[in-house]
């Protein structure tokens, strides 16, 4: 029987660490699955430019996976046993299992990469009045109501973090008629260097997007946000950007996890408990330079999957294992279509002096998501002419 890899999630990571697992391994000894929900690989850090009328390239999975020897599942994960080794999912035709598209799928090797999703929080009324970005439905939905609002309506883009800054002078560029502000609960631009935060404010100055910073949101209904020192503001349109949530499942399992539910990994993303499971993305309580764990993001979740990808190629072949720290170059910012900011960071993402800005940061931030995507969408180029077969001793690792 060929050893079955299971490869929960399509987003960056999910995608990549199959289509290097079909790179490294030999068909005839490994079954690679890939299960997602929806059928396209979304680009997540365009979603703003979706919110915002642009359209994006569409990328079917099967497509992008056609002749790989991957073979995509379009279906929802309801369930994951890590000690029977298998997953229950359901493609929507039935609910009860064993009704209609419910299915269990058994596993030797697991890469969870469910990744994250839009966070709520606690906040009265953000799950009913908030719009977000983390979803293509989200963004969708924010597009329609964009789509509507009169000029001179106010929306109100809260969190300072990159998702809130695209999203803020995005919208702000696309529609110049409305009335943009950003509530940030800190400083703007407080994770940025000197030079980083000038050409922010002077972005945000130019699109007229007007800031409150540290200021905490405390409430939100149809017409207006409320903040702790009792301020309202008016918001025709609230979009909620302040932080991502892991997604539930890994909370049924008995996986390791850490507090946020992310699944504790060691230095080659294998599960500190379970070691037939690879958690990559933000699925992912990764450890980084400095001792300082990994922030969810693109940046990331793709060097998280070529590690368990690499890893566990090793593991089946009897192979090296990779020894290749993951760290930080740069954070990479779009600010509207013609401009950007590129902050160059330490190895554990502390601000350098140094930034690179305007439109040449606007191309470089635009060559980093074609490349991102080009890489998901050839998930085997420069597949070897001989990939290498599982032994012995790695199918039972």
């Amino acid at each position: 029987m060929r050893h079955r890899v299971i490869v929960l999630g399509a987003g960056y990571a999910g995608a990549v660490a199959a289509g290097r697992l079909a790179r490294r391994l030999d068909p005839a000894d490994v079954a690679i699955t890939v299960v997602n929900t929806q059928p396209d690989f979304v680009e997540r850090v365009r979603l703003h430019q979706l919110a915002t009328g642009q359209d994006l390239t569409a990328r079917p999975l099967r497509k992008m996976f056609a002749g790989t020897g991957v073979e995509v599942r379009i279906a929802t994960v309801t369930g994951v046993d890590v000690d029977a080794r298998t997953v229950s999912v359901t493609d929507g035709s039935g609910s009860a299992a064993g009704g209609a598209g419910y299915d269990v799928l058994g596993y030797d090797t697991l890469v969870y990469a469910l990744g994250s999703g839009w966070n709520p929080g606690d906040v009265p009324g953000v799950a009913e009045h908030a719009d977000e970005i983390a979803s293509r439905p989200g963004a969708l939905r924010l597009r329609a109501r964009l789509a509507r609002l009169a000029a001179g309506q106010p929306v109100v883009v809260v969190g300072g973090g990159l998702t809130g800054l695209e999203a803020a002078t995005e919208i702000a560029e696309a529609r110049p008629d409305l009335d943009v502000a950003l509530a940030v609960r800190d400083g703007l631009g407080d994770r940025f260097s000197p030079k980083g935060r000038a050409h922010l404010r002077a972005v945000l100055g130019r699109h007229d997007i007007t800031g409150y910073e540290h200021t905490a949101v405390t409430g939100i209904d149809a017409e207006q946000v409320t903040t702790a020192d009792g301020r309202t503001i008016p918001a025709a349109v609230t979009v909620w950007t302040t932080g991502f949530a892991v997604h539930p499942i890994a909370r049924t399992t008995a996986l390791t996890l850490a507090d946020a539910g992310q699944i504790v990994v060691d230095d080659t993303t294998r599960s500190v408990s379970h070691p037939d499971v690879y958690a990559v993305g933000d699925a992912a309580w990764v450890i980084g330079p400095e001792g300082k764990p990994l922030r969810m993001s693109c940046a990331s979740g793709v060097p998280t999957a070529w590690q368990a990808a690499d890893s566990i190629a090793a593991r089946l072949t009897g192979g090296k294992l990779p020894n290749v720290p993951i760290r930080y170059y740069n954070q990479c910012v779009s600010l509207g279509r013609r401009d950007g900011l590129i902050q160059y960071v330490t190895a554990d993402d502390q601000a350098k002096p140094a930034v690179l800005t305007g439109r040449f940061a606007a191309g470089y931030k635009e060559l980093v998501c074609k490349g991102a995507a080009w890489g998901v969408a050839n998930p085997t180029l420069g597949l070897p002419t001989r990939r290498r077969h599982v032994s012995r001793l790695g199918a039972v690792a």
